[in-house]
């Protein structure tokens, strides 16, 4: 059975709490049991093994056990949330979703037939073996979504190996590989998770204090909203041990103030795709950008700068786009990196480098500077297309206060040139007054790479690990 495994940890932590949800806490015994009633659920309706569902939700009891419990039953699931509710219709065809199962903010799950059947080689691959599946839909931030097809029994397969028992908040969502990775991971080691229903910095922290949590899975966005909002004087930390962060770059100089406020909590990078999986990670230090990636079942190697891997977990391959793999099975990630022995620093991806005058540009380097210039809130910098150097550096700035854009140009432009090479520095600043990141806290890109318009292969959900 599928999940034989987690039942163990389930029994021999039965009076432990598993779930925290709206302040109400479930123990190991409360999920042990709603597994079983879901197993029961989904025979009395009549769902067959194989079955595609989707599941609408957030991490709550339900949706929790509901996702075991169709593990266990071998359908193929493919989570949903709110965040992608313009999508969804599109994402439901693209899934060939044959049944609905929606749990709404009460818990309560409503469940709808749907008129597709499914039919792709992937899903009769994963019906054959009697293998449960698992759809994931890249965020699309830079081009279209890919869906990505996973066999469960190869992406579980990590989870075997007993790790530390910690109290986590689940921050990234319910349909990310790091959200999901984050349950599996807690609930296999016997720890509990910790729901938000709301993600804002008062509201993560407070469930902080309040649970005394102890990891942190977050994004550099979010790290970055709660050095601006402040948040972090309101509430008492002390029980986190470890904040990880990913899916995209982390500013360096964001990076070094956070530190340095909360030096007793381990800073740790991520990284994985919901390509292949989170990968198992080690920090050269809580302020370094430098990151050691591997663990079992992956295998690294950097071909002309550029990272590949090759993975046990990785996916079957996308429903509706070509195949990303090579021919004898290694994964382009399209990240650049720079090696230093055992240690890799991702630069970013190759869609993302600016090439003006034949210098190479990485938005990361230029964002960390202007997020350490007074008054700045959010940038994101870009490339557009130059007749002279064939491309210039642009910035998009938001402010914490209104002030003067002219002067204020003038000294940010300054302040750039005296930390950065002359062709790094932006030669258009643009002050905007609207957020740059998505309801995933991750950066908004699109539209802002005009020379690049190619998606890159492993594009949407990765944690990047810099």
């Amino acid at each position: 059975m599928l999940i034989d495994f987690l039942l163990a940890v389930f029994e021999k932590n039965n009076e432990k709490n598993a779930i925290v949800w709206k302040d109400k806490t479930y123990s190991y015994a409360w999920l042990l049991e709603r597994i079983n009633y879901w197993q029961n659920r989904i025979q009395s309706e009549n769902i067959e093994k194989g079955k595609v569902v989707v599941l609408e939700a957030d991490f709550s009891p339900n949706s929790i056990a509901l996702f075991l419990a169709l593990m266990e039953h071998a359908c193929i699931l493919v989570p949903l949330t709110r965040s992608i509710e313009s999508q969804q219709a599109e994402f439901i065809e693209i899934a060939q979703a044959e049944i609905s199962f929606s749990i709404d903010d009460n818990d309560h799950l409503k469940i709808t037939k749907l008129p597709n059947v499914a039919h792709h080689e992937f899903y009769t691959r994963l019906k054959t073996s009697s293998h449960a599946g698992l759809v994931l839909f890249s965020s699309g931030s830079t081009g279209k979504s890919k869906a990505a097809v996973h066999d469960l029994v190869k992406l579980l397969e990590k989870f075997k190996i007993p790790r530390y028992n910690y109290i986590t908040l689940t921050f990234l969502l319910y349909d990310h590989i790091g959200g999901l990775e984050t349950m599996f991971y807690t609930l296999s080691n016997g720890g509990c998770i910790v729901t938000a229903q709301t993600r804002s910095p008062d509201r993560i922290l407070e469930r902080v204090e309040k649970y005394k949590v102890e990891l942190l899975p977050v994004s550099p966005t979010f790290i970055n909203l709660i050095l601006l909002s402040e948040s972090y004087k309101r509430y008492d930390l002390s029980s986190l041990k470890i904040v990880t962060y990913g899916t995209e770059p982390m500013p360096e100089s964001t990076l070094a103030r956070f530190q340095g406020l909360f030096p007793h909590i381990k800073l740790i990078q991520k990284y994985g795709l919901s390509e292949l999986g989170i990968l198992r990670s080690k920090s050269k230090s809580s302020n370094s950008l430098w990151v050691k990636v591997g663990g079992e079942g992956f295998q690294t190697r950097v071909v002309e700068g550029i990272l590949q891997i090759k993975a046990s977990s990785a996916m079957l391959g996308y429903l509706n786009a070509p195949t990303p793999f090579i021919e004898d099975g290694w994964f382009n990630t399209k990240d650049v990196v720079e090696i230093d022995g055992e240690y890799l620093k991702i630069l970013g991806r190759q869609s993302e480098i600016i090439n003006v005058g034949g210098e190479k540009v990485y938005p990361a380097e230029v964002e960390s500077v202007i997020q350490s210039f007074d008054n700045v809130a959010e940038v994101t910098v870009y490339g557009e297309q130059n007749a002279i150097t064939g491309n210039i550096v642009c910035a998009k700035v938001r402010l914490l206060k209104e002030e003067d854009k002219k002067p204020l140009t003038k000294r940010l432009k300054h302040y750039c040139r005296e930390h950065l090479q002359n062709y790094k520095v932006p030669v258009k600043v643009k002050i905007v007054e609207e957020k740059q990141y998505s309801e995933r806290f991750k950066k908004i890109r699109q539209n802002n790479q005009r020379d690049h318009p190619e998606t890159p292969i492993s594009n949407g959900m990765s944690f990047r690990a810099k």
